[in-house]
């Protein structure tokens, strides 16, 4: 009997977050890793903390949601017990990775495509980042909209003219006396 030899690719994800432009990763991962080798890199990536219960739920290219992985059973199996590789080859292109369960506070992760592997690189890696870390127990700053709000423009400010010691000018009545 041949064993079926498990060729390793290089998994590259596209991070957004909903209503935030400002927020966006890539990584790249082996095809080979679990969600929950995922999990690990990402909250050392947003400095989360790591006794958080979390949740990935696998989404199709139609945006249906089609299972749930966390760190207990679920029903579609545990983050320890599910392979990227796995999950893309059923369809599974794009993740929702719930990091404030309690809030629904999400980061999207989409499969982009693979990626060539360096022989000399660890994976999972950080490989494009832009914005700042979302805060995990807080909504401050979710979306664009909530972060400019809160930006303080500097006010304008008025002229501190005091107009009382310029004498006013004599009005042509004045001068027929």
């Amino acid at each position: 009997m041949k064993l079926k030899k498990h060729i390793v690719m290089i998994y590259r994800f596209k991070a957004t977050m909903r209503g935030n432009r400002q927020f966006l990763r890539e990584y790249e991962i082996q095809s080979s890793a679990t969600l929950y080798d995922f999990h690990n890199f990402l909250i050392a990536d947003l400095a989360f903390a790591p006794d958080q219960l979390v949740l990935f739920r696998g989404v199709d290219k139609n945006g249906k949601v089609c299972s749930e992985y966390g760190l207990f059973d679920m029903g579609d199996g545990t983050l320890d017990n599910i392979i990227l590789a796995d999950c893309i080859a059923k369809g599974e292109i794009r993740f929702q990775y719930i990091y404030d369960i309690f809030n629904n506070r999400y980061m999207m992760l989409e499969y982009v495509g693979e990626a060539e592997e360096f022989p000399r690189e660890t994976y999972p890696r950080l490989v494009t980042e832009r914005g700042t870390r979302p805060d995990q127990f807080s909504s401050e700053h979710d979306t664009d909209e909530e972060f400019h709000a809160s930006v303080k423009h500097p006010a304008i400010e008025e002229p501190d003219e005091d107009f009382e010691d310029i004498p006013e000018e004599p009005s042509d009545d004045e001068d027929e006396d």
